[in-house]
C-alpha cells in the first residue's frame, strides 16, 4: 500500500458515534473508538510504521482501483480490476442511532469476487491509545482477540487467520460469486466477543444499513440542480454527528496538515458552537428538522450550564457530550502525515475568546423558530442573560474565527456577529413577547454597526477588513450579507466583494486571508479554504452575480474527491489538505446550493 495515500483518497464510514476512513486500496488507516474524540485504534494516516491499520485487499501486483458509495448511503464499495478477476470490498458500520452511548462498535468488511478469481489478503494491526498501549493476542483459526489496557477488540469472520507477532494476517481465494467477511468489534476492556457472524447475519445487516440511509435521504426536500452533491454532503454531516447528544464534530480526523510538512495540524473531533450553529440552517433547508432540533437543544443546554471560561456564557468548543474540559498534547512518537509534525491530540483553542460564537448561536436559535422551537421561560432567561453579558463584553479584542495564536485583535467579523446576536435577540423578544432589556440590546447593536463601519472599513480599498487598524481582507466577512449586516447588493458590500475577488480569489478558490500580511502566530502557509469558496458562491448569488456564482460552484465540484467528499482546504496543485472530511465545508456547500438554486429559479423566464 502507499506509505501515505492522498488525504482525499478515502471514503468515510460511521455508526453515528464514531467513524473510520477507508482508502481506495482497501486500508482502514484511521479509526477511533468508542467516540469520535477517543484515542485511535488505527492511525497509519498519522504514522505509517507505528499507527496501526487494517488492510483487506486483493493480493495482486497489478490492477486498477475504483471506489464509490452505494447510492444514497454510507456504505463504501472499493472495486479492484485485474486480468485475473474483479473483486469488491464492501465496508460499513452498523448504525447506532439511539440516544444511548455505547462502548461496542463494529467495522464490517465484506469481500467478494464478481469475475474470475481473486485472492484477498488481510492484515489487522491495531495500535490502541494512539499507539501508546501494547496489546496481547488470543487467536483461534477464525477469530482473534486483541486485549489492551483501555479496550478490547475482536476480529471474527470467514477468513482463516494466523499470528503475525501480536497482530494477525490471513488470505482467502474467491471464485466468481463467492463471498467472505470479517467483523472488527471494539468494546470496553475485557468485553466478550459477540456471537460469531454468519453469512446470513452479515448480509441482513448490510441491507439494513442500506435501508436506514436511503430512507433517511428520502426525507430530504431538496429538489434542486445538485441533488447528488447536496445529499452526499447531508449524509456526511449526519455521519459526523454524535447521535446520543446531537452534536456534530468539525471533522472525523485529527492531525492532518493544512500544509504538508507544516505545523498547522489540529484536532477537529470536537463540537464548535460556530460550526454546529451554522449547520442548523443547512439542515433546515433540506428538511432535516430532527437533526436541527437536537443541536439547538444541545446548544440550549450549554447556555444553561454556563461553563465558559472567565464567566463567559459559552465556550467556543466542547466534547460531543457537552464536556467543556479539553486539553492539548503533542504525540511525539507519531511522525505525522508525510512528516507533518507536531501531531496534536486535543485542542488548546478551547479556552480562546471568540466573540462571534454568540452571533452564530443566536442565528441558530432564531432559525429554529421555524420548526416551533420556542424557548421556554428558563431557556429564554438563559439566552437573555447571555445577551446582557454580551452587551457589556462585545467591545474587546479576541482571537477571532480562525483561532489565531498571534494575539488578540479587534476582528471585524467578531463584531459583525455580535451585531447579529443582538439583532436576532431583539427580533425574538418582540415576536414572542419575552422579557428583555431591549434598550440595552438596541444600544449595543447600533454601537457595533457604527463602530464597524467607521473602524472596520478601509477607505483605500473601499472594503471591510479583517481587523481594526489594518488593511488585510478576510473571507469570513462573506457571511455579512447572509446575517443581514449589509444588504447583499449595496454599494459598500459590492465593493467589498470586488476587493475580495482581487485579493483572496484564485481561479474561483478563496483564501481565508493572507497570513504573511496578517501574522497568525504560526509558521508556514495554507491552501484555499473550501468553506470560504462556498461562502463566496453564496455571496455572489445574493449579489445577483449568477453566472459567476454558478461557474464558481460548478468548478468547486471538480475539487471534490472521487466519492464527493471535501477536506478543509485545497492545495496549490488541487490536492485536498487538512482534516477530512470537514463538516464546515459540507454545510457551506448545502448553503451555497440552496441559495444559488433559489436565485436561479427567480430568473424571469
Amino acid at each position: 500500500m502507499d506509505r501515505y495515500p492522498p488525504i482525499a483518497d478515502h471514503g468515510l464510514v460511521g455508526d453515528l458515534q464514531t467513524a473510520a476512513l477507508v482508502s481506495s486500496q482497501g486500508v482502514i488507516d484511521w479509526f477511533a473508538a468508542p467516540r469520535f474524540d477517543s484515542p485511535s485504534v488505527f492511525a497509519a494516516l498519522l504514522d505509517h510504521d507505528g499507527g496501526g491499520y487494517f488492510r483487506l485487499a486483493p493480493d495482486h501486483p497489478e490492477g486498477s482501483w475504483k471506489q464509490l458509495y452505494y447510492p444514497d448511503t454510507a456504505v463504501v464499495v472499493t472495486r479492484f480490476m485485474s486480468p485475473d478477476g474483479v473483486g469488491e470490498i464492501i465496508d460499513h458500520m452498523p448504525v447506532q442511532p439511539g440516544p444511548t452511548a455505547t462502548d461496542r462498535h463494529r467495522l464490517v468488511r465484506v469481500v467478494r469476487t464478481v469475475r474470475g478469481s481473486v485472492r484477498f489478503s488481510l492484515e489487522c494491526r491495531p495500535r490502541f491509545d494512539y499507539a501508546r498501549a501494547s496489546h496481547e493476542l488470543d487467536l483461534t483459526p477464525d477469530a482473534a482477540t486483541f486485549r489492551a489496557p483501555g479496550a478490547t477488540a475482536h476480529l471474527q469472520g470467514s477468513i482463516p487467520l494466523e499470528r503475525d507477532g501480536h497482530d494477525v494476517r490471513g488470505a482467502v481465494t474467491l471464485q466468481a460469486g463467492e463471498t467472505a467477511a470479517v467483523v472488527f468489534t471494539v468494546c470496553a476492556p475485557g468485553g466478550e466477543a459477540p456471537p460469531p457472524p454468519t453469512t446470513e447475519s452479515i448480509t441482513d445487516g448490510l441491507w439494513e444499513n442500506v435501508d436506514f440511509w436511503q430512507k433517511w435521504v428520502r426525507t430530504s426536500r431538496y429538489r434542486g440542480r445538485w441533488t447528488e452533491m447536496v445529499h452526499r454532503s447531508a449524509i456526511t454531516l449526519k455521519l459526523l454527528t454524535y447521535a446520543p447528544s446531537g452534536a456534530p464534530v468539525a471533522a472525523a480526523t485529527m492531525g492532518l496538515p493544512e500544509q504538508v510538512g507544516g505545523e498547522r495540524n489540529w484536532d477537529y473531533r470536537y463540537t464548535w458552537v460556530r460550526d454546529g450553529s451554522l449547520s442548523v440552517r443547512a439542515l433546515l433547508d433540506l428538511g432535516f428538522v430532527e437533526e436541527a432540533t437536537r443541536f439547538t437543544h444541545w446548544l440550549g443546554d450549554r447556555l444553561a450550564a454556563r461553563e465558559g471560561p472567565d464567566e463567559e456564557p459559552l465556550q467556543i468548543m466542547y466534547r460531543v457530550d457537552g464536556d467543556p474540559h479539553l486539553t492539548e498534547e503533542i504525540l511525539e512518537h507519531f511522525e505525522g502525515y508525510r512528516g507533518s509534525h507536531p501531531v496534536r491530540a486535543g485542542n488548546a483553542a478551547s479556552d480562546q475568546l471568540q466573540l462571534d460564537i454568540y452571533g452564530e448561536a443566536l442565528y441558530a436559535l432564531a432559525e429554529s423558530r421555524q420548526i416551533g422551537e420556542r424557548a421556554g421561560y428558563h431557556g429564554w432567561k438563559g439566552l437573555s442573560r447571555m445577551l446582557d453579558w454580551l452587551a457589556e463584553s462585545w467591545d474587546r479584542p479576541d482571537e477571532g474565527i480562525w483561532e489565531t495564536r498571534g494575539g488578540r485583535k479587534d476582528f471585524t467579523y467578531s463584531r459583525v456577529m455580535c451585531w447579529a446576536a443582538f439583532d436576532r435577540g431583539l427580533k425574538l423578544a418582540a415576536e414572542f413577547s419575552r422579557p428583555a432589556d431591549t434598550a440595552l440590546w438596541t444600544r449595543a447593536r447600533d454601537a457595533i454597526l457604527e463602530q464597524v463601519m467607521e473602524q472596520g472599513w478601509d477607505d483605500k480599498q473601499q472594503a471591510l477588513v479583517q481587523h481594526y487598524g489594518g488593511d488585510v481582507l478576510d473571507a469570513s466577512l462573506l457571511l455579512a450579507p447572509r446575517v443581514g449586516f449589509m444588504s447583499p447588493r449595496s454599494p459598500g458590500w459590492l465593493n467589498t466583494l470586488d476587493a475580495m475577488d482581487r485579493v483572496l480569489v484564485s481561479d474561483s478558490l478563496v483564501y481565508r486571508y493572507d497570513p504573511e500580511a496578517s501574522p497568525d502566530g504560526l509558521r508556514g502557509s495554507e491552501g484555499t479554504f473550501s468553506l470560504c469558496t462556498f461562502l463566496y458562491v453564496d455571496a455572489l448569488a445574493r449579489a445577483g452575480r449568477l453566472p459567476q456564482a454558478r461557474y464558481t460552484f460548478e468548478k468547486m465540484q471538480t475539487y471534490a474527491n472521487h466519492v464527493g467528499l471535501f477536506a478543509e482546504e485545497i492545495g496549490p496543485s488541487g490536492e485536498q489538505l487538512g482534516n477530512f472530511p470537514q463538516a464546515f465545508t459540507h454545510l457551506s456547500l448545502i448553503m451555497a446550493a440552496t441559495t444559488l438554486d433559489e436565485a436561479l429559479d427567480a430568473i424571469p423566464r
